[in-house]
């Protein structure tokens, strides 16, 4: 009696066997069979080898039932996911990974332990969780309840000049289109100067709408100055309007909208009124944002304006400000931005020793030592002092010591504060100047950079006397330079 042996195949492994049967019985090419299956011409030859041998049962996985050779050894699963269990529930799987092998010395790989996780239900795929959903919020009722700004940053000029940031001021109520100003980038002072004229033009709104952009939110937790508030925050609460920064784009989606509306009108515009640069465009942007707001803006709920006048006491001119402490020392001194500011010898600077006041830094450059009597005189000096060629030449028997303090100064690094606003509003580009090759700054020179320097000096005259007297025909000896 033959013996029936029972063997389980899959669809793929079915649909081999049949293309194989064909090669076998002389119905299929070789080649024709490789391109159906996927394989070489040899591949195909080994498996009708095996089924000419073993039958059926040749086409089948030989890693069918065995187990991997990859696999984790007894027990590491288990133990892996029951400290994760106790320790690192709420860890992601990298996170769990590192800390497994650091501190449990368990060397699995990651997408080991998220698998692991994924099984026991501690982690949830990307692809497997929940849509967020973004639902609709209710308009304001007023006007100037909320008002959305944001900055879009577009080629708004085309090709007739460098792409450049307008910043937009969108009403929530009626969707009107409050302000517009162009400027090179999002910093604090064109904000300042765009909010100003805002606020001159409709007066204080009960509220911005705001991203988190670092102009808006202190995204630094432990940051050791500012007490939670940007520059711009503060000026908003020194005139008690609120600032709301929007944990998402979505929940600010009428600027967002607002922004992709003006990519497309606005640039037309600008094209057909032949405007190139950000002081015509800023000049002719009134006459854009009438004509914009009598086609699209749409009628609030309430007729009322919730727009705020100015009061007396709100001096703009001190308000829009960027202001930092500085300790007073003893001396009257005080440093600021590589600076050394001196106060005049008064009763009210003297009553400032060991105290903080503050500098303001305006939009237009200037600066002042402010206290709570107002602004003090001081005299600048300034920390970063620049040795020029006429210096070298007026002084006669210090020529040489400037000349290696001017050669000093090519290795210090002569930035000034990188934390400082750019000051896109005065023209300038949102460029940070970065550290020029060799250089330090000036607590890093020390007495090496000084050597360095005067050898450097040292053989720079030796070269010009050697060319003086080759001129002259006179010969140079060598013991002259190493003897």
């Amino acid at each position: 009696m033959v013996k029936i042996e029972a063997i389980t195949m899959g669809m793929r492994e079915i649909d081999r066997l049949k293309t194989i049967q064909a090669v076998v019985d002389g119905h299929l090419l070789l080649t024709v069979a490789g391109q159906r299956l996927n394989l070489t011409t040899r591949q195909i030859q080994r498996l009708v080898k095996r089924y000419r041998s073993d039958g059926a049962k040749g086409l089948i996985s030989k890693k069918r039932e065995r187990s991997s050779n990859h696999q984790l050894a007894d027990g590491i699963a288990n133990l892996a996911l029951s400290i994760i269990r106790e320790r690192y529930a709420d860890f992601g799987p990298t996170l769990a990974c590192e800390k497994l092998r650091e501190c449990h010395d368990l060397k699995l790989s990651k997408e080991t332990v998220r698998k692991l996780m994924s099984e026991v239900g501690l982690w949830i795929p990307r692809r497997q969780r929940t849509a967020k959903i973004y639902q609709p919020r209710n308009r304001r009722s007023c006007l100037g309840e909320l008002i959305q700004i944001d900055g879009s940053d577009h080629a708004w000029f085309e090709s007739r000049a460098p792409a450049c940031t307008v910043l937009v001021f969108v009403d929530d109520a009626t969707s009107q289109l409050l302000k517009l100003h162009f400027t090179y980038s999002e910093s604090t002072f064109s904000y300042f100067e765009a909010t100003r004229a805002y606020l001159e033009q409709h007066g204080k709104p009960l509220a911005f709408y705001s991203d988190r952009a670092t102009v808006f939110s202190a995204n630094q937790k432990n940051a050791t100055t500012g007490d939670g508030y940007t520059q711009y925050g503060r000026v908003l609460y020194e005139l008690n309007i609120d600032l709301i920064c929007a944990n998402s784009s979505q929940a600010k989606g009428r600027v967002e909208r607002m922004n992709l509306s003006l990519q497309d009108r606005l640039v037309k515009e600008l094209r057909l009124q032949a405007i190139s640069n950000l002081v015509d465009a800023n000049a002719w942007a009134p006459t854009f944002i009438a004509d914009y707001n009598r086609r699209f803006s749409k009628p609030a709920r309430n007729d009322f304006n919730a727009h705020r006048p100015l009061c007396s006491d709100e001096k703009l001119d001190l308000i829009f400000t960027v202001r930092e402490t500085r300790s007073v020392s003893k001396n009257l001194t005080l440093q600021y931005d590589k600076s050394l500011y001196i106060l005049e010898d008064t009763i009210q600077a003297r009553s400032y020793i060991g105290k903080r006041i503050d500098v303001y830094e305006y939009p237009d450059g200037r600066l002042e030592v402010r206290g709570s009597g107002g602004a003090l005189a001081y005299t600048l000096e300034d920390k970063l002092p620049i040795v020029n060629q006429a210096a070298i030449v007026e002084n006669k028997r210090l020529g040489r010591v400037l000349e290696v303090a001017q050669e000093m100064q090519k290795k210090r690094d002569d930035r000034r504060r990188i934390s400082a606003p750019a000051r896109t509003n005065l023209g300038e580009k949102p460029m940070r100047p970065k550290r020029a090759p060799g250089t330090k700054s000036v607590n890093q020179l020390d007495a090496s950079n000084l050597e360095e320097a005067i050898k450097n000096m040292a053989l720079k005259a030796t070269k010009e006397k050697d060319q003086k007297r080759a001129a002259k025909g006179e010969s140079v000896s060598i013991n002259e330079h190493f003897g």
